[in-house]
């Protein structure tokens, strides 16, 4: 497994294994190296159904939107935005975006973290969707989610599928920041990498000792909590972080 001690250590890795790749390509950023890739729901064994947080969500948010979701992926969306266990599972289209969020998680400062390389076409034809448009990825829209909504999940609780990877509207400005990008899970709890064979995903490791270092680099490139998490509470916490 490859290690990754700086933001050029990155760059020229992900050039290398990918060389005679011309897909696309998302990422992961994780701060503890044995975190698997399991959506918050999946973590939570034994807990509350999704439809049953989907419900509550919607009783106790609805009077506080300006806009309401059109349907319950959007929904799932502003749940995973705010915190609520989903099946959804974040990704993003940028490395840096996903090596900042491997090293800035100071409950494991003291520990190796990961990132991961995701080729979301790949991961779709394993769960036999082929098409012939190149690089096509699926939204929340297509017809081949159907069988991962809310509702379809509780009626056929018994039929488990493997993850897909799909794109959703940049509606909010922390998705759209952080060049945002999902895979969906379905029924079967087992993370990600154990439905993949070959390179659909690859692991890297990311040496606790190096992670000071990698935010000073992201720092000079730009790369923060604003940038990332364009919001009034991110401003607040950095104007803590610097005067006091």
């Amino acid at each position: 497994m490859k290690e990754v001690k700086s933001v050029s250590d990155l760059i020229e890795t992900l050039k290398v294994d990918n060389e005679n790749y011309s897909g696309d390509l998302w990422y992961r950023g994780q701060g503890e190296f044995t975190w698997t890739l399991s959506p918050g729901l999946i973590r939570l064994a034994g807990a509350t159904s999704e439809g049953s947080f989907l419900t509550r969500f919607k009783q106790s948010a609805g009077m506080l939107l300006d806009r309401h979701p059109k349907d319950d992926f959007d929904w799932l969306f502003l749940m995973q935005h705010y915190g609520v266990p989903t099946r959804l599972l974040d990704w993003t289209e940028s490395p840096l975006t996903a090596l900042y969020f491997a090293v800035s998680d100071m409950t494991t400062e003291n520990n190796d973290a990961a990132l991961w390389s995701l080729k979301p076409t790949e991961l779709n034809k394993i769960a036999g969707i082929n098409v012939e448009e190149k690089n096509f990825i699926l939204c929340f829209d297509d017809i081949e989610l159907k069988n991962y909504s809310v509702e379809v999940l509780g009626q056929n609780p018994r039929n488990k599928l493997t993850p897909l990877a799909t794109i959703a509207t940049r509606n909010n400005s922390r998705i759209q920041a952080q060049l945002g990008v999902f895979t969906i899970h379905h029924l079967d709890n087992r993370p990600l990498e154990e439905f993949c064979s070959g390179t659909e995903v690859v692991k890297y490791i990311i040496p606790q000792n190096c992670k000071e270092g990698i935010r000073k680099e992201l720092k000079l490139l730009g790369i923060s909590k604003f940038t990332l998490f364009p919001e009034l509470s991110s401003i607040g916490e950095i104007l803590k972080g610097t005067y006091i």
